[in-house]
């Protein structure tokens, strides 16, 4: 580009800029002129971060930027094209401002660029209900995120966060949990809004409990973004989460009041107590010590609240879903458990922990008096 229709046109954007920001096209000039492409791309990328920039982060980025986008690196160009993107006039000027970004990155030394702006193009396809066209960028950008040894956090980050967009715009809760995790273990919680925490947190929550594939909530019971719930309207939710962990029926039938606030939960009802049927069977085997794990059907029933011509289906539903590995004795009406799976304690199950412990060491120093005692001279104390 001609020198001097560049400065003629940054002269222009610098008299239409905000007071304040005028003297940033001085430097941007002066990088501009002796080619120093890094320290132009930080400036620029610091320029677009200010909200005052959004009228002319797209003239910049069409006038200016693309003249020397061979230059400098492709992920931060891609990161000004995104934040240039957001005064597009609507969704179709994005999605082919993002098409037009993506064929210009593609290329073998910036595959990381692309994924970032194919990421970018499937969110904008997702709000414009093409679901189709976001799978099938979203498969592309996995397959070649998959190939990286390592690639920047932020590329990850978009990924995951669009991906759990699709699985919920899909109803597949499972999916949606996971790739939402996995989108907060990438960022700053501290970057996120308080309402934008307390809605992932909500949705995560409402996710855990109606999957058929999630009956341990340890990951999100530990997450520090369920605590943007404490003292507001959803609550209730975070109370909930914590009674399905430890199999609470009490604090369940006390909560379930506060589901038809949510209108999943309300569809799932018949689903939720079958969840926390098997969540009161597990902290039951939980409850006892490995050598007494052989529990009646009665036993089961009681502890579930579960009818007992029910509690055989109860049983092998844990079975097949790997809560729980042991036997069935139909005639006798027994179960024998060997394995419950791990979980996260509240203070109340780490509390019946330690009694166990206890007891385990009485039995162990009876066992050694009584050792001692038989054998007399010929055990050595």
């Amino acid at each position: 580009m001609d020198p001097e229709v560049v400065a003629n046109f940054l002269s222009e954007q610098r008299e239409n800029a905000p007071e304040d920001l005028q003297q940033s096209f001085l430097t941007i000039e002066d990088y501009w002129d002796r080619k120093l492409w890094h320290q132009l791309t930080d400036v620029l990328v610091e320029y677009f971060n200010t909200p005052a920039s959004a009228p002319q982060r797209l003239p910049l980025f069409k006038h200016f930027i693309l003249s020397f986008s061979e230059k400098i690196n492709q992920l931060r160009f891609v990161t000004l094209g995104l934040l240039s993107a957001t005064q597009c006039s609507d969704d179709h000027e994005r999605l082919s401002f993002f098409n037009d970004l993506t064929q210009k990155v593609n290329k073998p030394a910036s595959q990381d660029a692309y994924v970032y702006a194919l990421v970018a193009a499937a969110d904008v396809k997702l709000r414009l209900q093409d679901l189709a066209g976001a799978r099938k960028d979203l498969d592309t950008a996995e397959s070649i995120l998959d190939s990286f040894d390592s690639v920047e956090t932020e590329v990850h980050a978009a990924f995951y966060r669009t991906n759990a967009s699709y699985f919920q715009a899909k109803a597949d809760f499972g999916a949606y949990y996971k790739n939402a995790l996995l989108y907060l273990a990438c960022i700053d919680l501290e970057s996120l809004t308080l309402e934008d925490a307390q809605s992932r947190a909500y949705d995560l929550s409402i996710a855990a409990l109606v999957s058929d594939s999630i009956y341990n909530f340890g990951e999100l019971l530990l997450h520090p973004i369920l605590e943007s719930l404490n003292n507001t309207q959803h609550s209730w939710l975070r109370d909930l989460l914590f009674a399905f962990n430890r199999g609470d029926l009490n604090a369940y039938n006390v909560l379930e009041s506060n589901t038809s606030k949510a209108p999943l939960l309300d569809e799932h009802k018949t689903f939720l107590w079958q969840k926390i049927s098997l969540s009161a069977l597990t902290e039951a085997v939980f409850r006892r010590p490995p050598h007494d794990r052989a529990m009646t059907f009665q036993t089961i029933s009681q502890e579930t609240k579960v009818q007992p011509h029910e509690i055989e289906i109860l049983i092998m539903k844990a079975l097949s879903l790997g809560l729980l590995k042991g036997s069935i004795d139909q005639v006798a009406e027994i179960a024998r458990i060997n394995w419950v799976q791990p979980k996260v304690l509240d203070m109340k199950q780490i509390d019946s922990m330690r009694l166990r412990l206890k007891d385990w060491d009485s039995s162990v120093n009876q066992l050694g008096n009584w050792i001692e005692g038989v054998g007399k001279d010929v055990w050595a104390a």
